[in-house]
């Protein structure tokens, strides 16, 4: 067979499995890609009001995930697994129960409170510029599922309040369990002065910092460490040892979904007089299914099943050291969000992580 034909025979297989599987077109990629709500064509109800020189200027480099990156679907859990009539939770369940994961199929304000406002009043300080809002041009779903978090910088706005808007979701569902996992596949955007945070605070209302805080991932001025993080302290020289870090590496998390899994285990914890922990409970935070950080959970703060989690993306401030992105799109793209009853492996695999993982530092 001539090597030409036998070239169009190839290419010919493989468009015949690229429409098949739905992928993309031979020699195409989605490196520049820009997600779209779902039925939405610009500006919410209208069009744009700010008709100045002002196009988005940022791209994603180098190439994204597309529409089959998917978070794995959780096998089946085997009988020899699953919790006995009494109701108790194996010890070494492989494959934990999901009891919640977001719904890409209803609007985004059913799964998450998308909070409003910006400054100091908000609680939110750090001097920062977003102004958080509950626009479908700042979150929203795309029509294969993955959840869209848009800071937009567009310095040169009229209007004050539309030059740095953002996102910032609450999950109306709490961790509500006293031992389980929740996990998160994402791609985070990076530049200066740009923010994104996946973390978890008591459901309101709160004392801040006292009853803690929570960061899993977190990154800001274009710096390719994450930072995962327990806060239950004041930025004050008194309570230095209140702030445990760990930084990790992850050069690539702009360019592929990034697993990030926080566990916990603070069954039989006890409770103090006024309804706070009497520390003790267990925290582990893994990255790619790495164990990276681990420490007790601190005495006074909130029960962790009454925790929330948060996802946004904040721009500029004394974080950022006062820097302010550059005018453009921002996207933290959310290719899967759930809670499980335990972590991949079980909680016989939890008891080993913890005796070989690191305990967070103080870096402050």
């Amino acid at each position: 067979m001539p090597l030409r034909d036998h070239f169009n025979q190839l290419k010919a297989k493989a468009e015949e499995l690229n429409r098949k599987h739905n992928l993309l077109p031979i020699g195409q990629n989605s490196a520049h890609q820009t997600y779209v709500p779902q039925g939405h064509q610009g500006y919410p109800g209208q069009q744009p009001q700010y008709q100045g020189q002002w196009q988005p200027q940022w791209q994603p480099q180098g190439p994204q995930p597309n529409h089959y990156d998917r978070p794995p679907a959780a096998p089946p859990v085997p009988l020899h697994s699953r919790p006995s009539q009494s109701g108790a939770s194996p010890e070494y369940q492989q494959y934990p129960q999901v009891y919640w994961r977001m719904n890409p199929q209803a609007a985004v304000s059913v799964d998450f409170e998308q909070k409003q406002g910006h400054g100091d009043p908000y609680g939110w300080g750090n001097d920062e510029l977003e102004n958080y809002t509950s626009h479908s041009e700042n979150s929203f779903y795309t029509a294969d599922g993955k959840l869209i978090v848009r800071a937009i910088s567009r310095p040169g706005h009229p209007d004050p309040e539309a030059r740095f808007t953002s996102a910032r979701l609450v999950t109306r569902q709490t961790l509500a369990q006293t031992r389980g996992c929740l996990t998160a596949w994402l791609t985070l955007p990076r530049a200066e002065g740009i923010w994104p945070a996946f973390w978890m605070l008591p459901r309101e209302p709160f004392e801040w910092p006292h009853e803690g805080e929570v960061d899993i991932a977190e990154s800001w001025n274009g710096e390719i460490d994450n930072h995962s993080c327990l806060h239950w302290g004041s930025y004050v020289r008194e309570d230095l040892q209140k702030h445990l870090v760990r930084k990790t590496p992850l050069p690539d998390a702009t360019h592929r979904p990034v697993r990030f899994d926080f566990v916990w285990n603070c069954e039989n914890i006890p409770y103090r007089n006024d309804g706070k922990s009497a520390g003790g409970g267990r925290l582990m935070w893994c990255i790619d299914g790495r164990s990276i950080m681990k420490n007790l959970m601190p005495a006074g703060t909130r029960p962790i099943q009454d925790w929330c989690v948060l996802l946004n993306v904040a721009m500029g401030g004394t974080v950022c050291k006062g820097k302010t992105p550059p005018e453009g799109i921002y996207d933290m793209v959310v290719h899967g969000l759930q809670m499980s009853d335990g972590m991949e492996g079980g909680w016989g695999r939890f008891e080993h992580e913890w005796q070989n993982c690191p305990d967070g530092i103080v870096t402050y």
